[in-house]
């Protein structure tokens, strides 16, 4: 096998000449890489089983590394993916910009296509990472023009870029984990690996398969094309094979092991949506037709507990119409029905001003007199809060009520008939490490989680389904069922091996009736969140850099260069 990275310069090439050939890859190359990402959106919901498309286009994306000569190529392959995949991916960000948010089309498209390009730079930043651990020449000193042999350094240290990029991508700035790699194995062969790991931990798996795959696929290509003789070459071959087979099937059987196990009696729960279409949402006629569709709804039929969608009750909680919370409060004593309702919170001070506006899940229990609040924790920039130096982007969309209060991280459950529940709002799902952040320092652990959303801002698109993707990971990760009452879609309740038990059609209004059981227990995700997935990937990074085949070459060992010539690096 050819060297993969020599600090050997080819006859007749300067040093210079090396620098610029190796660091320069076709336009085409990139371009591939961005239809790839592009592909790749095609992995996530609505596409049933598309973790199994996801591991396919992940072989090619290492595989399009591999053909890369030194770290800036790298990151540049990386970033032309990522942005493929972000930029069809959420595309539904220009339907609230512009349909809901008032912005002028050009100003949409280009705020999609910017933010497209931030995310990313954290592929670019995974790809450049993997380049130095894997054993690509260091400080842009020793490249030449010969492409990167995939290696078990490489394999390892790929997986563990990935999953810090990622990480990083759901961390920084608030975060924004939307199109996390592990979100699209929920039906995928590495599901198993969510209670133990979390969706950075499944896309690690994932990565690593995908790169042994591939490294298994490339070394047969360049044992085929040369005279070998070495007994060692098969092994090179059907090793990382065997590995990649050993991942897919645990993937594929520990959704077998039981992490929690049945708490407390079974739950009857209704949950609603009203199909409130959002240009009325806040309309003066428009909050009196959802007060009263709402209330209808809510006192339609009881059940142990029935779930509003977020704001669903557009009005300050203190300016509730009297007749609602009156018919509410009657329903839920005289049928003993436990009810959960968006609504917006706020402090009323002395002088009669409001202050504090949160965006809140308020809880009637039956034969109690007091009112359950949950406020919203991780608001959603510009939508609910203005990033320092961006109030002329806000002022150029149509968006209410921009500016909210913070609730505590961890809050207090809403009980049920004994069983705590827990809550949170609309895009506080997308943040596993946060809901199991909330099930572990709990003084009275949660047996079921509920979700309150309003997806109305982005229209008949893929973001409803790719929101319900989110919330079955969050119940595979914690081994918990989830409840979503959502305004037009996607409403569902999903058990606590992740698998959608009901689920009401899209954007239209009524109810949906199911039964879940709740659970307790932790799995080891809850235990360690991502602390897991983070100190593995930092481990092999380090090994990598420090002990890989770049390493040995940089320091002049003429030994490894001679054995990677001879096909014995691996």
């Amino acid at each position: 096998m050819a060297d993969p990275i020599t600090s050997r310069l080819r006859r007749g090439v300067t040093s210079d000449a090396a620098n610029t050939r190796g660091r320069t890859m076709p336009w085409w190359h990139y371009l591939a890489a961005a239809t790839a990402g592009a592909l790749n959106t095609l992995s996530f919901a609505p596409t049933p089983h598309g973790g199994w498309l996801e591991l396919a286009i992940f072989v090619f994306f290492f595989a399009w590394l591999t053909r890369t000569t030194g770290w800036k190529s790298a990151a540049f392959t990386g970033f032309a993916f990522g942005f493929g995949n972000y930029v069809t991916g959420v595309w539904w960000l220009y339907v609230s910009m512009h349909f809901y948010g008032g912005m002028a089309p050009p100003l949409a498209g280009a705020a999609l296509v910017l933010f497209s390009m931030y995310l990313a730079v954290y592929p670019a930043l995974a790809a450049g990472i993997w380049s130095f651990c894997a054993g690509h020449a260091r400080n842009g000193k020793l490249v030449d023009d010969e492409p990167f042999s995939p290696t078990w350094h490489g394999a390892f240290a790929f997986a563990s870029a990935w999953a810090i990029g990622e990480w990083l991508r759901g961390t920084v700035f608030t975060g924004f984990p939307w199109l996390a790699g592990g979100y699209a194995q929920v039906d995928g062969p590495f599901a198993g690996f969510a209670p133990i790991a979390g969706v950075y931990g499944v896309g690690w798996v994932m990565a690593l398969a995908a790169a042994l795959i591939a490294q298994a696929v490339l070394r047969a290509r360049s044992d085929a094309n040369r005279d070998a003789g070495e007994s060692s070459a098969a092994a090179r071959v059907v090793t990382p094979a065997v590995i990649a087979i050993a991942l897919i099937a645990a993937g594929l059987l520990l959704p077998l092991v039981s992490w929690t196990t049945p708490a407390n009696a079974s739950l009857t729960v209704r949950l609603l949506q009203g199909n409130v279409k959002q240009d009325m949402k806040f309309e003066e006629s428009g909050v009196k037709a959802a007060i009263d569709e709402y209330q209808r709804m809510i006192t339609e039929k009881p059940a142990d507990l029935i779930v509003t969608p977020e704001t669903a009750i557009p009005v300050l909680a203190q300016a509730v119409p009297e007749s609602f919370a009156l018919a509410v409060r009657r329903f839920a004593d005289s049928t003993n029905t436990s009810i959960l309702f968006g609504a917006i919170g706020g402090t009323i001070t002395p002088e009669g001003r409001v202050v504090d506006y949160t965006n809140s899940l308020f809880g009637i229990t039956p034969g109690q007199a007091g009112v359950y609040r949950y406020d919203k924790h991780h608001l959603v920039p510009f939508g609910e809060f203005v990033p320092w130096g961006f109030r002329w982007f806000v002022n150029l969309m149509n968006i209410p009520l921009g500016d909210f209060a913070r609730g505590p991280a961890v809050q207090k459950p809403f009980v049920v008939h004994n069983q705590p529940v827990a809550v949170d709002i609309c895009y506080e799902d997308i943040f596993g490490e946060e809901i199991a952040r909330t099930v572990r320092e709990s003084a009275m652990p949660a047996g079921v989680l509920v979700n309150s959303t309003n997806l109305a801002w982005f229209g008949n698109t893929i973001a409803l389904d790719q929101h319900l993707q989110i919330a079955r990971m969050r119940s595979l990760e914690t081994g918990r069922p989830m409840l979503r009452a959502t305004n037009t879609g996607a409403t569902a309740a999903i058990d606590a091996h992740g698998n959608v038990i009901a689920r009401m059609p899209a954007f239209t209004a009524g109810s949906i009736d199911a039964t879940v059981q709740g659970t307790t227990g932790t799995t080891p995700y809850v235990t360690s969140g991502n602390n897991t997935v983070l100190a593995v990937s930092l481990l092999f990074l380090a090994f990598g850099f420090a002990f890989g085949p770049g390493r040995a070459r940089s320091n002049g060992n003429s030994g490894a260069n001679g054995a990677s010539k001879r096909g014995g690096n691996g």
